[in-house]
């Protein structure tokens, strides 16, 4: 029916004044943000051929992902759910001979269904990518990347949570734990089902001693502390496991001094993105929001399967969620429109031109437009002793 025409999808949204306007800034401060530690804008485009988005992390995204055919070619293309899988593309063919590649993106993306993340199905994404270095420190980087860029946009009251995938997925290795009963393992971590896991332990006959310390990840949260417990517990594990605690605790032990007063929580069940991630993963969330604000963290084999696999990290959040929790900056522009009557006189002309070079807001009154806002407080550009003048209408 032509009434319900105006509608849109459910979960697809229109960003309208003064929101729009807000947006707008705050993209531009982000971007100016990444560009001052180094990082390129890349633009990639909206729809690719199928395979290129799902791979990576992009292996999780095929029930997100509008799919459809090219009629140029009869291939299945995708329309974005996620720019990671792109920017590791593009890192592959355009910057593999880069020892240190630092990319940035921002634009819109489209979900199928709704992850929980945003609460819109076509979030505004933005995030930064740091390919070629293997080290903590590089997590270090990104993950102040992520509070600088929460910082900018006037998000308040920070929390962090940190893990390290792979500190369960070296035990699942040293258990000899089949891929359907890792994946099981991981969704009860995830829940902290303890005796979800232990039958699950139990029924794959894992060692007694490689059992207790999988089920012990599910109690190893807490704050920095609790990597001591962690070492503890985990004495027994191989060494791999041990080297990615101790991984963790220097990402840890790097932001803290550098974010004395941002609350740190570690938690070795952890696992968001396992499928996808190799190392230590990273969350941001808000007290009262309910779902994180931002997330990242490493994952060194996404540019595989573009032929050039090599380390990697970022994190990624959406514009729109950032926007909707941001504290009032006080620095908002000035939406009031100065009135001018139209003319193409040159001093009025010029008079508008020079206003709008400093930023101002300046609306031609058209001939027999109604002008509504006549209020005392909106300004008029009036002639006054030879001279154009901005004045209160009403004066």
């Amino acid at each position: 029916m032509i009434s319900d025409r105006w509608l849109l999808p459910e979960g697809v949204d229109e960003v309208l004044p003064p929101e729009a306007d807000q947006l707008e800034r705050l993209r531009r401060r982000v971007l100016d943000l990444y560009a001052s530690w180094g990082y390129q804008l890349v633009i990639p485009p909206f729809i690719e051929f199928l395979e290129s988005l799902l791979v990576g992390t992009g292996s999780d995204l095929d029930l997100e992902t509008f799919k459809l055919t090219d009629q140029l070619t009869g291939r299945l293309m995708g329309i974005r759910a996620d720019m990671t899988p792109q920017v590791a593309r593009i890192d592959a063919h355009h910057f593999r001979d880069q020892a240190c590649a630092r990319l940035c993106y921002l634009g819109t993306v489209l979900h199928a269904l709704p992850d929980g993340f945003t609460r819109t199905r076509s979030p505004v994404q933005v995030g930064a990518e740091l390919y070629g270095h293997a080290g903590f420190e590089s997590d270090c980087e990104i993950l102040s990347l992520m509070l600088e860029t929460l910082a900018v946009a006037g998000v308040d009251n920070v929390h962090v949570d940190l893990g390290h995938v792979g500190v369960f997925r070296a035990l699942a290795k040293q258990a000899g734990i089949d891929g359907d009963h890792e994946s099981a393992l991981h969704d009860a971590l995830q829940r902290k089902a303890r005796g979800e896991i232990a039958e699950l332990l139990d029924t794959s006959s894992v060692d007694a001693g490689i059992a207790r310390m999988i089920l012990a990840l599910a109690e190893l949260y807490g704050d920095a502390s609790v990597l001591t417990e962690a070492r503890r517990t985990l004495a027994a594990a191989h060494r791999e496991v041990l080297a990615a605690v101790d991984r963790l605790e220097q990402t840890v032990e790097a932001v803290a001094a550098r974010f004395p007063g941002t609350p740190l929580h570690v938690d070795l069940a952890e696992l968001r993105g396992y499928r996808y991630h190799t190392g230590v993963v990273f969350s941001a969330l808000v007290p009262g929001h309910g779902q994180e604000v931002a997330r990242g963290g490493r994952y060194d084999e996404i540019g595989r399967a573009f032929g050039h696999a090599r380390p990697a990290t970022g994190f990624s959040t959406d514009l729109k969620s950032l926007l909707s929790l941001a504290r009032p900056s006080g620095e908002e522009a000035d939406v009031t429109a100065i009135r001018a009557p139209w003319s193409s006189e040159p001093d009025l002309v010029a008079r508008v031109n020079a206003l709008r070079g400093e930023g101002k807001r300046v609306v031609y009154e058209l001939p027999g437009e109604e002008c509504k806002a006549v209020s005392r407080g909106h300004r008029a550009l009036r002639k006054r002793d030879g001279q154009w003048q901005i004045t209160e209408i009403g004066e």
